[in-house]
């Protein structure tokens, strides 16, 4: 007796059709629960750095066109987290003399700068150097700590520092210094010497 060709077709798609049905059903539950998983868990937040940089340098533009400062040191490492960096031996230079500001270098260990670049935190052996101008005199700041706001010109402290202007010194606790309008200010436990300039 011969099997007609048509039911042997018949039974083989009989029998391969279910297989396919369970293997696209369980792909389709793979998938379903796989992306209800990732839903349920949240994202990894990363920890770790994304990249860094060495031997960097940077140059802010004022509003006016012209240089502000000058931003550079031995490495510069993104913190992914809060979009901070960290900054190993950093230096700014202030490069701005409009309103008869003078050039002024802050030199530390390290430091660490916001997401907007507003705030430098400058940390460990921290040195404020300020050359001498035609009407000003030398004026060199150490301390442990800084903060840096380069869009203000402006360097404080609450931390102890050692303030030489010319031959006098002074040392106290919390210092405001405004390169802008040339003003320093300290708050606490001031002590010094002063020594008139000499003419």
């Amino acid at each position: 007796m011969k099997r007609s060709p048509g039911g042997f077709r018949f039974r083989m798609v009989a029998i391969i059709a279910p297989l396919i049905a369970l293997a696209l059903g369980s792909f389709w539950l793979f998938e379903v629960m796989r992306r209800a998983g990732e839903e349920a868990m949240p994202a990894a937040e990363r920890k770790e750095p994304d990249f860094y940089v060495e031997n960097f340098s940077y140059v802010k533009i004022g509003k006016t066109g012209k240089a502000q400062f000058h931003f550079s040191g031995a490495k510069m490492t993104h913190n992914p987290q809060d979009d901070s960096y960290d900054i190993a031996l950093p230096v700014i230079n202030s490069v701005g003399k409009e309103n008869g500001r003078g050039p002024m270098v802050v030199r530390a260990d390290r430091a660490t700068v916001n997401s907007d670049n507003s705030q430098i935190h400058m940390y460990d052996n921290v040195r404020l150097d300020r050359p001498a101008t035609a009407d000003a005199q030398a004026m060199q700041v150490r301390s442990e700590y800084m903060l840096v706001l380069p869009d203000d010109d402006i360097v404080k402290t609450d931390k102890p520092v050692k303030i030489a202007v010319g031959q006098s010194v002074l040392t106290g606790t919390g210092m405001l210094a405004n390169n802008a309008t040339r003003e320093l200010q300290l708050s606490s436990n001031v002590h010094g010497t002063y020594q008139a300039p000499q003419r």
